[in-house]
């Protein structure tokens, strides 16, 4: 019956979110954040960063087919996360978009999120873990998400705006996103931008714009 029932389109299927990005642009942050809802199924790391072999779906961006026997009847929802390029075994390797999307949309519903970070900062990022800036690559496997319609999370709209932003991302997705409880304050508690920012002290428009800022009208 409940075969039938499925085939019949009676079944309510899962939610399934799927967050990418180059590498460094916040995969571990929000797969972090979206998991702290009690409803949601996803990556719950122990750790400040763990290796993406303890992702709940690592075997499955490496065979899509094994999807079938994920158990989907754990959650209405779910989330994987995985940047572009990943490394295993600290060798690159290109998530299985295509494969894992087709494969995922018979048993769930598929949302997907694209992660954006500060291009300049990413390439610092990259250079600094990678020693190799991979964001065109991770540009050109984009070219099929970009045609699945992706919503898109923004590291520095996430520290800026944190709940309020999140509370909107939640409401646009229709996916549940906790944001009143302590661990969420302390995983926003360090922007890990910092790193990457020398503070200036001054440019040539600095005295023009204060004269102009003080003029009275």
């Amino acid at each position: 019956l409940e075969l039938l029932a499925e085939s019949l389109g009676m079944v309510e299927k899962s939610n399934l979110l799927i967050i990418t990005g180059p590498q460094g642009s916040g995969n571990h942050l929000f797969s972090k954040l979206f998991n702290l809802h009690p409803d949601v199924y996803g990556w719950d790391m122990e750790k400040y960063w763990v290796g993406h072999h303890t992702e709940p779906f690592s075997e499955y961006w490496t065979d899509p087919s094994k999807l079938e026997y994920f158990n989907w009847g754990q959650s209405n929802y779910y989330i994987t996360s995985i940047s572009c390029p990943y490394f295993k075994f600290k060798n690159p390797q290109i998530p299985k978009y295509k494969e894992f999307i087709e494969e995922a949309k018979k048993y769930s519903n598929i949302k997907i999120a694209l992660l954006g970070r500060d291009s300049s900062i990413l390439t610092y990022q990259q250079m600094r873990v990678r020693k190799k800036h991979t964001t065109p690559i991770a540009f050109k496997e984009f070219e099929y998400i970009h045609t699945l319609n992706p919503y898109y999370l923004s590291f520095e709209l996430l520290f800026l705006y944190k709940q309020n932003y999140l509370k909107k991302v939640s409401n646009d997705l229709q996916f549940p996103i906790e944001t009143m409880s302590k661990k969420f304050e302390e995983i926003l508690r360090k922007n890990s931008n910092h790193k990457y920012i020398k503070y200036l002290l001054h440019t040539e428009l600095d005295k023009d714009m204060y004269i102009s800022s003080h003029v009275e009208s």
